[in-house]
């Protein structure tokens, strides 16, 4: 409380101080795609396209990661899923133009937001009444990504894009290429990008080994202490690989009624696993060559048959996925007395993640990985694991607004399958139909704006659970409705000072994971458990949030509590299984060799090693604030702004116990000047240590993570290039993630170097 108080005194004493503009500053009025208005009340954030297209490529939610209130759950350079204050997972859900992006994410923390963020308009992140209308369960919010695949109006000129970037930490490059143009009445729009990058580089010391703590409290001999300090310390991390290759072809006809059009989406990756459960013991081993493994396994001899398969010395463990979406998006204006127009969206989704094992020695920037994996898979025993997700979707968004109101309703139906077959397989196929009619309201009511939304959804869940000691199987069908509803009203105090209030009330039913999780996952090195019975999470959020804004000097504080009924986590069991473990091997030491083995091979890959976790239900209260104070400045021919903002979540069950995997306080100072050609950027994230966690987890050490870019623009013509050189972690700081169930294994990536061209025609 505290806190909270003196952010609220910084504000007012802000507001106090007479701050005069010598220059008008130009108002730029940012319209939301996901409700066609620039009237939406605390979106969080609208980001411009450009910030993604200059800056270096990365994961989606490490590209959001500086934006306060927002933060990542990482598995690898790769997996970067998004945060809101707090709320991961299936609470938080990524829309790809209005329409929720069907991968599989959800079943898996190593698995990624397979978006492309190549050649966006912007990036949407909302929370609040219109985060209702077409996605449900959004208890953190949603981030919306836009491009003009299906563009709703013609394009006047024709627009090529060209691109090239590199980045020293993985020694990985990416090519991207993107064409617009109207023809013959037809707007036609492409991109490409493909992106390669290797292993990336740590600061020595930075790769932390459970096995290696034990045996220091062990008291191990110093040559076995010796060889594991030296494998910690090789400097990068081990099937860290990244390979993605994006396509998306999209065309469509405006008339006088409208306009329709498709777009298809084809993403292919390739990307290394570099934790999988208690399989990770010899992946980091420094007996690989190079930097990047050029010479895996010229060490190992050929013993390695037999015990390199069990100590897993030179394993290769990695995912590819396709993902192919086929989308039809129009709208037909109507001009009727209560309907203006109806918008309508069909897509078809499908969706594969395979988890393959394959032996070292391949190319580790992730180009050959080859057709012949099955083989290897066969010989050492391990066949894939496949995630699949089909679903099919269908939206009509009614548009009834007048001129003193903007009004929705929105009927969406959806029909989505999971499937996990393999080795790994922890979840039986299941399948989800929800049946939904969304309402949003915005109005001026004079003194004050209102913004409301409702949410109503029919859903079905189908899905088994098989026993694994009789192998009996057990049918489940959860058919249940959900409401949501949220309410924002917000008012100017004075011309330069303005105050929102906000409350919602957001029902969740359980995810098919939530529900039906029944077996070994190695990602989070864990038995997970997941429980039928569960009920649905219903979340109370109340918020206030001042705006302070008198031309170049701005303030901004939010403060919020919400409290949720049922909130289900993923809890680990309190026993000492690793113990309990140990000491079954040194009973069953005796037995017949053979059988010992062929029981030690089952324990390894089943559970025998894994942390016990089910997912459980507790009532739960999360708090915390965003602030954020600046100040613009003219200097030279350009400007400079400087800004400065924390943000503090706090995550507490009704026990008293805290909820595991929330992100510790950050302050982010923020550097910028730009003139007419040239931008520069710099933003140092000082991340504090986070003591307050949760079951089977431990503190994570603060870290100071600065990021710069400079870009320049040079005219040419009716043309101009954008030079992008960049910099981020820039003190090489050894930083790990609290929210990832790999922190101390995969820690962030080190110091990276980067250049980036963006040839506009």
């Amino acid at each position: 409380m505290k806190k909270f108080l003196n952010a609220i005194i910084v504000l007012i004493a802000f507001h106090s101080v007479n701050v005069t503009s010598q220059d008008e500053v130009e108002e730029v009025v940012v319209t939301s795609a996901f409700i066609d208005t620039s009237e939406i009340n605390n979106p969080l954030y609208v980001i411009d396209g450009a910030d993604f297209t200059e800056a270096a490529t990365t994961s989606l939610g490490d590209a959001i990661d500086e934006y306060l209130g927002v933060s990542i759950a990482d598995y690898g350079s790769a997996v970067g899923q998004p945060i809101i204050r707090g709320m991961s997972g299936p609470r938080v859900k990524i829309l790809k133009n209005g329409m929720v992006n069907r991968d599989v994410s959800g079943l898996g923390v190593d698995h990624l937001n397979d978006v492309d963020l190549n050649d966006i308009s912007q990036v949407e992140i909302i929370k609040g009444p219109s985060s209702l209308l077409y996605a449900n369960g959004t208890i953190g919010g949603i981030i919306n990504v836009v491009d003009e695949l299906i563009s709703a109006n013609d394009f006047e000129m024709p627009e090529l894009k060209i691109g090239y970037e590199d980045q020293s930490v993985n020694d990985g490059n990416s090519e991207f290429i993107s064409f617009k143009n109207n023809i013959a009445g037809f707007n036609v729009s492409f991109g490409y990008k493909n992106t390669d990058f290797g292993n990336y580089d740590v600061p020595n010391g930075a790769v932390i080994h459970e096995e290696e703590e034990h045996h220091e409290e062990d008291d191990h001999d110093e040559d076995e202490h010796h060889d594991e300090h030296h494998e910690e310390d090789m400097g990068y991390i081990n099937n860290s690989d990244f390979a993605v290759e994006a396509t998306k072809f999209g065309m469509s006809k405006v008339t006088n009624w409208g306009y329709i059009g498709f777009g298809i989406d084809n993403l292919e990756s390739v990307y290394g696993i570099p934790f999988h459960g208690d399989e990770h013991g010899d992946e980091h081993g420094d007996e690989h060559g190079d930097e990047h493994g050029d010479d895996d396994g010229d060490e190992h001899g050929d013993d390695e048959d037999h015990e390199g398969h069990d100590e897993h010395g030179e394993e290769r463990i990695f995912s590819t996925t396709d993902s192919e979406t086929f989308s039809i998006k129009g709208s037909y204006n109507v001009n009727g007395n209560l309907v203006n127009k109806i918008d309508f969206s069909y897509r078809d989704s499908d969706y594969s993640l395979t988890e393959a094992h394959e032996e070292e020695g391949h190319d580790d920037h992730g180009d050959d990985h080859g057709d012949d994996h099955g083989d290897e898979h066969e010989e050492e025993g391990h066949a894939p694991t496949v995630f699949m997700n089909e679903a099919v979707e269908y939206t009509a968004a009614f548009d009834m607004s007048n001129d003193s109101s903007t009004q929705k309703v929105v009927v969406n139906f959806v029909d989505e399958d999971n499937s996990i077959v393999g080795e790994e397989a922890f979840m039986n196929p299941a399948n989800s139909e929800e049946f939904t009619i969304g309402y949003y309201l915005s109005k001026d009511l004079g003194m004050y704006d209102l913004d409301f939304g409702y949410r109503l959804d029919q859903i079905e869940r189908t899905g088994s659970v098989t026993d694994e000691d009789h192998g009996d199987i057990d049918y489940y069908t959860i058919d249940d409705s959900t409401s949501s509803f949220a309410v924002t009203l917000g008012t100017d105090l004075s011309d330069s000072l303005g105050v929102s209030v906000g409350y919602a009330s957001v029902e969740r039913l359980p995810s098919s994971i939530e529900l039906f999780m029944n077996g070994p996952h190695m990602a989070t090195g864990r038995f997970e458990v997941g429980n039928p019975n569960l009920n649905s999470e219903t979340s109370n959020n109340f918020d206030i949030t001042f705006n302070f804004d008198n031309g170049d000097f701005y303030g901004y504080a939010s403060f919020y509590i919400t409290d949720v009924d049922n909130y289900i986590a993923l809890i680990d069991e309190e026993d000492d299984h690793h113990d309990e473990d140990e000491h079954h091997d040194e009973d069953e030491h005796h037995e017949d060799e053979d059988e010992h083995h062929d029981e030690d091979e089952h324990d390894d890959h089943g559970h025998g090693n894994l942390i016990h976790a089910n997912y459980m239900q507790e009532d739960a209260e999360f708090d915390g604030y965003e602030f954020e104070v600046g100040k613009s400045f003219d200097l030279g021919s350009g400007e400079l702004s400087l800004s400065f903002g924390r943000d503090v979540v706090n995550a507490k069950f009704s026990d008293g116990h805290n909820v595991p995997r929330i992100n510790p306080a950050r302050n982010i100072y923020s550097l910028s000047y730009k003139q007419e050609d040239l931008l520069f950027k710099m933003t140092l994230k000082d991340v504090e240590k986070q003591n307050d966690f949760g079951e089977g987890e431990t503190a994570t050490d603060s870290y100071q993570m600065l990021n710069t870019r400079l870009t320049k623009t040079y005219s040419v013509g009716d043309s101009d290039i954008k030079v992008s050189l960049f910099a981020n972690n820039l003190l090489d700081e050894v930083a790990r993630n609290h929210a990832s169930f790999v922190k101390d294994e995969v820690p962030l990536p080190g110091r990276n170097y980067g250049l980036k061209f963006n040839l506009n025609f």
